[in-house]
């Protein structure tokens, strides 16, 4: 399993990637499956750890993410014969080096960061197999062999039906996440809003987020860790959504739900594959359309929010869909790989 270096795995407040990684594993090793986890030294894991950077390159400014990410990707392919498969986690990077080794590929892919990346997963397509995180995300060049939505760790989330008197922002402080819509949104609806999340853009925060705070209508609580999660989100009468860009998934909207919490988001992206409108939240086109949902968000059944998580997002749904594409991938005859992974190489697939 070759996680991202960006943030320890699994990481202790911010790490959308690392944090599925962590719980996909886990859950693979509680299976018995033989997982080495390729992630930070710093990493916790039940499986073997293998690291090469010291500690996530967002976390110690020290260290620079091209170097050590370089390493830590050449790190699992020097060591690519001990394996039956390699599960990239770690965005286009490994592809190129796919084809040096003959142990199959799988990536997960978490999103496209822009359209400048694609001319690599293109060159690579039919060769490594793919895994999308929604059926929203998929690019029509490409060819998939599943879609698995991320799960969550729904053990660790508590059902609030008793929630407080705020709207909660779950997110990156950024203009994608439309951290000033939400401003907005609660200020029309005359209700308080509480921000959680990483600044990603000084300025964007300065200009749309700061004026705010001066007046207790917005508060701004800083990254929340696993710690703090379960409170802040059960807490909250509704999570805002409202993003400004194509949401390849949404880890936040489905953690909330888990909780109880409906979400009002923006009509875009995966929403529409993880909000059933009316019964955990409801889908958007603007903020007047939002202002006019959080006026409804009571008739929500809290119990109904988190219900549809225990169906749809649970991280044993989640590990039991990728065990099958790994058996897929290894061979229809190689047999199961809980107890050991099967040996079987995958066809030449070019």
């Amino acid at each position: 399993m070759l996680a991202p270096i960006a943030w320890r795995t699994p990481p202790r407040h911010y790490g959308p990637w690392e944090r599925v990684t962590s719980l996909l594993t886990e859950a693979l090793v509680a299976r018995g499956v033989d997982v080495t986890l390729f992630a930070t030294a710093d990493s916790v894991t039940s499986g073997r750890l293998r690291a090469v950077a010291p500690a996530g390159y967002e976390e110690d400014r020290t260290i620079d993410a091209k170097v050590w990410g370089s390493l830590h990707i050449a790190d699992v392919f020097e060591h690519a014969g001990e394996f039956d498969l390699i599960h990239n986690q770690f965005d286009f990077p490994p592809l190129c080096y796919s084809h040096l080794v003959e142990t199959p590929l799988l990536t997960t892919i978490h999103g496209f960061s822009s359209a400048a990346i694609l001319p690599v997963y293109r060159k690579y397509n039919g060769r490594t197999y793919y895994v999308s995180i929604s059926d929203a995300d998929r690019d029509p060049e490409l060819d998939y062999i599943a879609t698995i939505h991320h799960g969550i760790d729904i053990e660790n989330f508590t059902l609030n039906t008793s929630p407080g008197d705020y709207l909660l922002y779950f997110g990156r402080i950024h203009h994608d996440k439309g951290a000033g819509d939400a401003i907005e949104i609660a200020r029309r609806a005359g209700l308080r809003l509480v921000m959680a999340g990483i600044i990603q853009d000084q300025g964007y925060y300065e200009r749309e987020v700061a004026p705010h705070l001066a007046d207790g209508r917005v508060e701004y609580i800083g990254s929340v860790g696993p710690e703090r999660r379960d409170e802040v989100l059960g807490g909250a009468l509704a999570l805002l959504h409202p993003i400004n860009f194509n949401e390849p998934f949404g880890l936040s909207v489905v953690e909330a739900m888990a909780c109880g919490t409906p979400v009002v988001a923006y009509n875009r992206g995966s929403m529409p594959e993880l909000i059933e409108p009316g019964r955990n939240g409801y889908l958007v086109g603007g903020i007047d359309d939002a202002v006019e949902m959080v006026r409804r968000i009571g008739e929500i059944d809290r119990g109904g929010c988190r219900a549809v998580v225990e169906r749809r997002f649970t991280v044993e749904r989640m590990a039991d869909a990728y065990i099958a594409v790994y058996e897929k991938i290894i061979g229809a005859g190689a047999g199961p790989i809980i107890g050991s992974i099967a040996t079987e190489r995958a066809p030449d697939r070019r």
